[in-house]
């Protein structure tokens, strides 16, 4: 992990190693090292910059890179913690447009802790999984949505074909999308939309796959299912 600010402020520094730490229990990785830099007038009081990188090692028999993957096989959707990390450009414009009172009730919360929701980390439920299966593939839903990253592991002649009414869209998608004016292909190509993580499995594999994972506390749904693509195609389509 890197560090950077102007000037040091030790609880604001801590309180972010902190979150580290905790992001590094849940995905089962060592904190091994840093840096910490000051750089006065690189940064305005109070702003500092965060930059990290983790590093891992697979035996080359259990790598998953796709080429397994086969028309009938079922797309599993794991639902996401909030925005993630992605999006916060956009997320920032229609806050800044809307002018919502982010201490008012949303759901249950404050509209300001739902969008700032820690990220969902997958590791020890997907590694458990890969233990007890064949997983064919795996796609993190970052920047770029389903549409984009979901074709990353895909052959070019196939595609996966997503049902969006598999999984229902969580309010705060809803609220970003209506006070933003956001584009339904926009929302896919920004935001996770309620989906953080997919996995590809053979269908016959689906329903007990579907089960371990309900079991390991994730909430997950069947989103769709990968098809030959035809010329001209997109790789991932949400209908």
């Amino acid at each position: 992990d890197y560090f950077a600010c102007g000037k040091l402020d030790v609880a604001i520094a801590t309180d972010v190693i902190k979150g580290v730490a905790q992001g590094c229990e849940q995905a089962g990785c060592a904190l091994i090292g840093g840096e910490t830099a000051e750089m006065p007038s690189m940064y305005p009081a109070g702003e500092y910059d965060l930059a990290g990188f983790a590093v891992g090692a697979v035996e080359k028999s259990k790598i998953i890179d796709g080429t397994k993957i086969a028309p009938g096989d079922v797309v599993l959707g794991l639902a996401s913690s909030g925005a993630h990390s992605n999006g916060y450009s956009l997320v920032r414009k229609v806050i800044s447009v809307a002018k919502p009172d982010l201490n008012a009730d949303f759901h249950g919360r404050k509209l300001a802790d739902v969008l700032m929701e820690p990220t969902r980390i997958y590791v020890k439920p997907l590694l458990a999984l890969m233990a007890a299966m064949e997983v064919k593939g795996m796609v993190h839903i970052t920047g770029g949505g389903l549409v984009e990253n979901i074709p990353r592991v895909l052959q070019p002649h196939l595609t996966a074909v997503l049902e969006s009414s598999a999984w229902d869209m969580p309010p705060l998608f809803k609220w970003l999308q209506e006070h933003g004016g956001v584009a339904d292909a926009e929302m896919h190509r920004v935001f996770n939309c309620g989906i953080g993580m997919t996995v590809i499995v053979a269908k016959e594999n689906a329903d007990a796959a579907i089960a371990q994972l309900k079991a390991a506390g994730e909430t997950v749904m069947r989103i769709g299912e990968i098809r030959a693509r035809e010329e001209g195609q997109a790789q991932t389509i949400v209908q």
